[in-house]
Formats: structure tokens, C-alpha cells, sequence
């Protein structure tokens, strides 16, 4: 279920813009809730246009410049939004007087860590920079995923079994800090998501179908869950037409997400889509019956 906005917009909020859609929606969305946001673009991540906001440009690492900009814009809150393809490499990281003594543990979780160690460090460094860190859902509950089937199209029984098994391989997979999707074709886990990301992960997938290595009579699908351990601060599990666009290209049946805690970008362009392509959408939760899309 959607959690509600978030009631206490002390001090100003600020975007870390990352790639894709996401970050211009949320500034889009603070904005029309009252709030001016100030939008910091990270460097060869970001990718949408931000001019009709207040915005700067700053490196991944860069935390002298993010601090500086934080207290210039008299910023108390920040949301951290969109994809982020690439860790710092040493040279690129400028930390704050506040942040040397941490900065042995934090070069050791950029160069060993998982994504969610990661970004707990991440959301650590701004908390000590006086900032209060807020998630993405908290200004667009709208973008959580519900339960149940989200598109004019079910998923079969076979559809069902090959949710379950994704299901199970994807928080196994998130319990080591790894990835957040999975998917299952008759039964069988065929693919696991690292670090090239959930869509490039499927496209593998309509590759080795093409090659025979995956069956070409069932069709499969895509899970995708939070991590168990994950903060729901930060990289939620997201879905948008692009996922549509690359299950359609692997012969894939459809796509389950974690319901209330994984985000849907462009929800009506990607269900129609899905309806448009044949393929299901659906929203799972593990403490239900079925896990909430029947039997």
C-alpha cells in the first residue's frame, strides 16, 4: 500500500539527480506539493533537463562541492532519485573535513561493498551533513506498486510458479547484496540481476533463447523485490516502459514487483504497453495468499 507524503517539509529539499525519468518526475511532484526544489545533477549521470529548475552540477564523489551547495540553498532534505551506472574512482572523491575520518571505511565500501552498503554510506554522509534523507515514495506515494494484477492481462499458472520461483532467487539474491531481480522460465532461474542492470539483464535473457539455451515454448518472467535488508531511502526496486520494451524483446509473459515497496515511472504509458504487448504486470506480497495475484 501507498505510504502517505511526507508531513514535515522543514527547510528546503534537495533532488540528487541521477539517470532516467525518475528525478525529473520527483522535482515535477515537489513542486506542484508546494516545495522549489534545488536539483543537484551528478556528473555523467544525469540525463534529463533540469532548466526550469534551480540546479547545479556536481561529481558522484565531490563531497566538498554537494556540502557547499546544501548550505548555500539552505538545504535540509534530500531525496536521492534516478540510476547511478558508475562508483567514483579514487581521484574523484574530495571529502569534507567531517568525512576524513570515515574516509576509510567509506573508500573500503566503494571499492568491496554491494549497492545497499553503499548507499547506506551515502545517506550516512548527508544525514552528517545535517540533512534529513527522504524517500523517493514519501513525495510520490502514487509510483508504489499495488497488489494484485495491474494490467489488463493475469498471469497463467504457469506464469504463477515462474513468479514464485523468481520471487525466492531474487531475495536470495538480495540477502547477499547482489541485485534485485530474477527471472524464472519454466521453473528454472535462467538469469540474475548484477550490475549491468534489470534491462540488460533481461535482453541477455531473449539472447539465450535465441541461442536454445532457454526454452522457446515457455515464457517466463521477471521479479523484481527490495533486498531485505534495504532502506526504503533509497534505489527502490522501479519499473517503466523500458521493461516493457525489453520482456517484450525476450519472449518474457510479464513482470511482478514487490507491492508497496517497488516503483512504477510512467504508469499508464507502460500498462497500456503491457496490455497493448499481451504481457501481465503485477504486484506480489509475500505475506499473502498466493502471494496476492490468486491461484
Amino acid at each position: 500500500m501507498a505510504s502517505a507524503p511526507v508531513r514535515d517539509r522543514t527547510g528546503r529539499l534537495a533532488i540528487i539527480a541521477g539517470h532516467g525519468f525518475l528525478p525529473l518526475h520527483v522535482a515535477e511532484a515537489a513542486r506542484a506539493a508546494g516545495d522549489e526544489p534545488f536539483v543537484i545533477c551528478l556528473e555523467d549521470e544525469a540525463d534529463r533537463d533540469f532548466s526550469a529548475f534551480d540546479h547545479a552540477v556536481a561529481g558522484v564523489g565531490d563531497q566538498v562541492r554537494i556540502e557547499r551547495l546544501l548550505r548555500e540553498r539552505g538545504v535540509k532534505r534530500v531525496v536521492m532519485s534516478g540510476g547511478v551506472r558508475r562508483r567514483p574512482e579514487l581521484r574523484q572523491i574530495r571529502p569534507t573535513v567531517s568525512t576524513l575520518l570515515k574516509l576509510p571505511q567509506a573508500l573500503k565500501t566503494l571499492l568491496a561493498g554491494g549497492d545497499d552498503a553503499v548507499l547506506r554510506m551515502v545517506i550516512s554522509l548527508f544525514e552528517g551533513m545535517g540533512c534529513r534523507v527522504v524517500g523517493v515514495h514519501e513525495i510520490l506515494p502514487g509510483l508504489l506498486a499495488d497488489t494484485g494484477t495491474l494490467g489488463r492481462h493475469t498471469p497463467t499458472d504457469e506464469d504463477r510458479r515462474d513468479i514464485a520461483r523468481g520471487a525466492e532467487a531474487a531475495r536470495l539474491l538480495g540477502q547477499l547484496d547482489v541485485g534485485q531481480g530474477a527471472v524464472s522460465v519454466g521453473g528454472r532461474i535462467v538469469a540474475l540481476e548484477g550490475v549491468e542492470g534489470t534491462d540488460a539483464m533481461v535482453y541477455r535473457v531473449g539472447e539465450l533463447r535465441a541461442s536454445g539455451r532457454v526454452s522457446r515454448r515457455r515464457r517466463g518472467a521477471l521479479v523484481k523485490l527490495c533486498k531485505p535488508q534495504q532502506d526504503m531511502r533509497a534505489d527502490l526496486p522501479t519499473i517503466g516502459p523500458s521493461t516493457i520494451t525489453a520482456i517484450v524483446s525476450a519472449g518474457l509473459g510479464g513482470i511482478a514487483v514487490e507491492a508497496g515497496r517497488a516503483l512504477i515511472v510512467e504508469r499508464e504509458t507502460m500498462l497500456k504497453a503491457a496490455d497493448d504487448a499481451g504481457v501481465f504486470v503485477c504486484g506480489i506480497d509475500a505475506g499473502l495468499p498466493s502471494l496476492g495475484i490468486g491461484s
